[in-house]
């Protein structure tokens, strides 16, 4: 005889279509999200608005300073490498020293400082140089520094497995469309204060400037405002676990056999050692794997960051401030959707493929748009790029997170971030000195095959990597 309940028997409910919409959108992860994931949320958007209002100006406020478009592409080279030194020395420091908290808001302080010196334009280079680096002045428009290692790791660390990729999507999307809200807004107030208020062109971008510092100053309080959750969980001690496992001797346990302590030295090189993130074996291959291609395309990204495409388009075109701001946050709103699209497609692909198939596009069109010698066609590439130029984000941050240990993904993230900024680093060099040769079209081309060899290459080598390995690894270690 059946004694199970009615309720027993009856079918599992089926979710409705709103809820299917919602979870297939990303919208029902991102509402179980804990509080302090969504104020790095936040963060992130107002940060990427301040990059884009700086990085729409920045070329012609430093050709407006009376600079050369060479010294322009040598400022930028020089401030990708100082931030390499900045984000290495802050992550691998914001689990085992600083804290994570008190590295965001440091880089959120060092922000506001580097925009009111922006903002009083001293007519030295070297102190303009000396503020981009210590202020993560970002030539790209892109994230650099230490800000979006910790981020991401936070984020892997407060979210569930199966919501990561949700979560990194309208975390890659927030970024997005701050960046795209930025350089609008930022267009056309410079644009209002030229044409109606007079200003002179370089007391508007002054202007931006004052606005990025107080963009700053936001996120300096929205860092404040997280929880102690966001710290990194202390690791056991070697002798503590082995004591939990019913052997080795604890910190009271008598020293035996004349075993003496431990010389300072040695002392001294755990300490440095504690710093620096113990890698699994495992781990060590895949770093350096994607150390090396995505030093390619980060390489190809120097080649056309978004202060060079922008000023392309100003310099060839004509476009003024406030058009070039309404193209640029067009395409970044295309962007930010197309974020959403890639979150579903990994759920299905997996997150290897979707990178590849979605980027690779991508690389095609940013090749093409130097081609035509009509503003139609040139926009026209541009906003090809854009609708899949930006899907590849999210599912690499989720790829990165499943493939790391929890106790390795900051340092880790933030080792690769390094070395991208540092590959990005020659390539604004190089497109400024072929924009002053009038070769500014190799820079897209070469840029563009770069990209396309970097998608290629992470096929053939993480084509066949399970996507469940990951998951495990995170089982284990909770």
């Amino acid at each position: 005889m059946d004694e199970s309940s009615p309720a027993d028997r009856e079918p599992p409910l089926t979710p409705s279509l709103s809820q299917r919409i919602l979870s297939e959108l990303g919208l029902a992860a991102l509402a179980r999200a804990h509080r302090d994931v969504k104020l790095l949320i936040l963060q992130r958007f107002v940060r990427l608005a301040a990059y884009g209002a700086s990085t729409l100006v920045l070329v012609s406020f430093l050709r407006g300073l009376g600079h050369s478009r060479a010294r322009a592409g040598l400022f930028m080279t020089l401030t990708l490498v100082g931030d390499v030194l900045i984000s290495l020395l802050l992550s691998l420091s914001a689990d085992r020293l600083l804290g994570r908290r008190a590295v965001l808001a440091l880089g959120a302080a060092l922000m506001a400082a580097s925009g009111f010196v922006f903002a009083a334009a001293p007519p030295s280079y070297w102190a303009l140089l000396a503020a981009a680096v210590l202020g993560v002045i970002s030539p790209s428009g892109n994230e650099i520094g230490p800000f979006r290692a910790v981020e991401e790791s936070v984020v892997a660390h407060l979210t569930l497995a199966a919501d990561r990729a949700d979560v990194y999507a309208w975390y890659s999307l927030a970024g997005t469309a701050g960046t795209a809200l930025g350089m609008v807004t930022c267009g056309w107030a410079v644009e209002f204060a030229r044409s109606t208020l007079d200003w002179a062109l370089l007391d508007a971008y002054r202007a931006v400037f004052l606005g990025y510092a107080v963009m700053g100053l936001v996120k300096l309080v929205l860092a404040l405002a997280l929880s102690p959750a966001v710290e990194a969980d202390e690791e056991e001690p070697p002798s503590v676990s082995s004591s939990s496992s019913g052997g080795g001797p604890t910190d009271t346990t008598p020293l035996l056999n004349g075993e003496s302590e431990p010389q300072p030295e040695t002392r001294t090189r755990r300490w440095w050692a504690a710093l620096l993130p113990q890698l699994s074996p495992e781990s060590k291959g895949i770093t350096t794997a994607l150390c090396l291609l995505f030093a390619l395309d980060s390489f190809a990204s120097g080649l056309a960051p978004l202060s060079w495409v922008t000023y392309y388009f100003r310099s060839r075109f004509g476009l003024d401030e406030g058009r070039l701001g309404s193209v640029f946050f067009t395409t970044s709103i295309i962007s930010a959707a197309s974020i959403i699209v890639a979150s579903a497609l990994a759920k299905r692909l997996g997150n290897v493929k979707t990178m590849v198939f979605t980027h690779l596009p991508s690389a095609v069109f940013l090749a093409l748009i130097p081609a035509p010698s009509s503003l139609p066609l040139s926009l026209l590439f541009l906003i090809l790029r854009a609708c899949t130029q930006s899907m590849d984000v999210a599912p690499r941050s989720a790829f990165l997170a499943a493939v790391l240990l929890p106790s390795e993904r900051t340092a880790v993230m933030g080792a690769i971030n390094v070395v991208k900024t540092g590959a990005q680093s020659l390539g604004p060099l190089i497109t400024g000195v072929l924009a002053d040769k009038g070769l500014f079209w190799v820079s897209f081309v070469l840029a563009g095959s770069l990209k396309a060899s970097y998608d290629l290459g992470l096929l053939a080598v993480f084509k066949n990597y399970k996507r469940d390995r990951g998951e495990r690894r995170d089982e284990e270690q909770e």
